[in-house]
């Protein structure tokens, strides 16, 4: 069976690939790699599609229905079949991808697992969550990745005001990407810089 076969109808196939789009275009803001530590490798940009995948899984969880049931399942089958396609790109071979593609599946579940664990606890256990899956080939900052676990739960709160009609049109509002949300965008170092700076200056 095709891709094209998982849905109903074109209306259907073209919005789950606009929300994935929009996953996908959330996760390559510069922001969250320049300003949040999160790496930019495979890996990382990878993570970040799976993270904001995530947040419009939970969505449709809690909806408790079978339209977000169906929609979910939509996603992540266009999800994975996006990512069998970067890796052959990729060049790996096509008794590899398999896989690779099930590993990947296999590490996606766990971060779900991981974040829903993290944002029931406290702050200390989404940072945690973070370090040991978003951030699993970088070495961020602590406030990176502070600044990381208060988006994750922001936008969690955010989302609870996303309808399906929302989501089933493809067009979920994520967050603005961290430190792009307010004037407070500089790290604790660059934030010390400036007041030095400032403070040369006459009166």
């Amino acid at each position: 069976m095709g891709i094209f076969d998982l849905f109903t109808n074109r209306r259907d196939r073209d919005a789950v690939y606009r929300l994935y789009a929009q996953i996908v275009g959330q996760a390559r803001s510069p922001e969250f790699y320049n300003l949040c530590g999160v790496p930019d490798t495979v890996a990382g940009r990878f993570d970040l599609i799976g993270l904001h995948a995530y947040l419009v899984m939970r969505r449709l969880k809690e909806m408790d229905d079978q339209r977000g049931a169906d929609l979910s399942q939509r996603l992540f089958d266009v999800m994975f079949a996006d990512m069998d396609r970067n890796l052959r790109e990729m060049g790996v071979g096509d008794l590899s991808v398999g896989k690779k593609v099930k590993a990947l599946a296999k590490s996606f579940y766990g971060r779900i697992k991981a974040y829903d664990d993290g944002l029931a606890g406290g702050q200390g256990d989404l940072e945690q969550a973070l370090r040991r899956n978003l951030f699993l080939e970088g070495d961020p900052a602590d406030y990176q990745v502070s600044r990381m676990a208060a988006y994750l739960r922001e936008s969690v709160a955010a989302s609870s005001q996303w309808s399906i009609e929302q989501l089933e049109q493809g067009l979920p509002q994520f967050n603005l990407p961290p430190a792009t949300a307010t004037a407070d965008a500089s790290s604790p170092s660059e934030g010390s810089d400036q007041a030095a700076e400032s403070a040369k200056r006459p009166a």
